[in-house]
């Protein structure tokens, strides 16, 4: 839903500017010394990029879900490091306080995650609970007017840099989802610790690592909604949302490799003419947009159905799903369009191919959505 067309228009030419004129200029140096230099961050919270999908009450911009897919394709051409960084406080790291929040809780993180004056963080993947997440074993037992955390998260995004934590956490011996409930853990909270920095194959610049918890004493007041048991089903709703900003974000970094893949054709010369008059360079670049088209109107199309209301698992995960694995088949053509030059850093190719590998994982893996897909079909989801 755009709620006002000049308004959006306005926004997304603010961000498609952000992005070509200050973002892309600096992609090489945030590969080489994985850091987003703090002048962009600083620039991204003057243009209010932190709060992008809070709602103005709290200092954001309350975009709705279609107004967002559309900005997260234009922040999708650029290094997926520069989306990071921003992310989690319009995604993960603060719908579960949106969604499910007390009034109190929204009050004091929302408006300063919009502000970008906190980084949030969101804690549900551990050693032994990736895909499975409701066989999580990170527990909090009540202890007055304490819960007392103990456990580990695995490959937490901008958990280096965050400020809160929104965790899941088993608050009965009880299996399966209905014992996990959600807590919002401050930094620098006693028994709270954050590992070494990961080193991974792409997407230098944007950071993950372990969240450690080790007697973490946190006050009562901090579980999300105040509500046991509830803490799966607020993950949950926060990946629904998530999954359809990753695939806007993946089609925005198709549509930036097929520019780059069809400029580098147009002036390639072999056999004496540019490679673009090939048939067999036309077929990838062919497939290519047609696949990329159908992806964008699944994003579109999802995102209006949720602004209206409407339980989209089964389509979130649908078009999370082809969206990602679309992408990674672009990037893969857009490396065999360069030829040997695709395999070397300065064209830049091979850094987006190595960055846009991760999203057929996170927020579930492509196998998940699957699952996902099937489960909602034998439920009786709309055919």
């Amino acid at each position: 839903m755009i709620r006002d067309a000049e308004i959006q228009t306005l926004l997304e030419d603010t961000i498609r500017r952000f992005v070509r004129e200050q973002l892309v200029p600096r992609e090489s140096e945030v590969d080489e010394t994985d850091a987003i230099p703090h002048d962009l961050i600083d620039a991204m919270r003057e243009i209010g990029m932190f709060g992008l999908t809070i709602p103005e009450a709290y200092g954001g911009l309350g975009l709705t879900m279609e107004e967002e897919v559309r900005i997260a394709v234009e922040l999708g051409q650029t290094s997926p490091a520069f989306r990071s960084v921003i992310g989690t406080n319009n995604g993960i790291g603060s719908i579960g306080i949106l969604l499910d929040g007390t009034e109190a809780q929204k009050s004091r993180y929302l408006p300063k995650l919009a502000a970008g004056e906190l980084i949030g963080s969101f804690c549900l993947t551990e050693p032994d609970a990736g895909s499975d997440a409701a066989s999580l074993k990170t527990s909090a037992k009540k202890d007055g007017a304490f819960y007392v955390l103990n456990g580990t998260k695995r490959f937490i995004t901008n958990a280096p840099e965050a400020g809160i934590y929104t965790v899941m956490a088993r608050t009965s011996e009880e299996k399966g989802a209905s014992g996990i409930s959600a807590f919002i853990v401050e930094r620098g909270t006693p028994g709270l610790s954050i590992g070494k920095p990961d080193r991974k194959m792409g997407q230098r610049g944007a950071h993950t690592s372990d969240v450690i918890f080790e007697n973490c004493r946190v006050p009562a007041s901090q579980l999300i909604g105040g509500v046991e048991g509830v803490g799966f089903r607020t993950a949950m709703k926060t990946l629904d949302k998530g999954r359809i900003h990753i695939a806007a974000i993946a089609v925005g970094a198709a549509k930036r490799m097929l520019r780059d893949a069809l400029a580098y054709a147009k002036e390639r010369r072999q056999f004496g003419q540019p490679i673009a008059e090939f048939q067999l360079v036309q077929a990838m670049l062919a497939d290519s947009k047609a696949e990329l088209y159908a992806a964008e109107c699944m994003v579109l199309d999802v995102a209006r159905r949720r602004d209206e209301g409407r339980d989209v698992s089964v389509e979130a995960s649908c078009a999370k799903y082809f969206a990602t694995e679309m992408c990674g088949r672009v990037a893969d053509r857009a490396v065999q369009v360069h030829g040997g030059a695709g395999y070397i850093a300065e064209y830049g190719i091979e850094r987006f191919y190595r960055d846009v590998r991760l999203f057929r994982l996170y927020e579930g893996t492509s196998q998940i959505q699957q699952v996902i897909i099937a489960r909602g079909l034998m439920r009786g989801a709309e055919i």
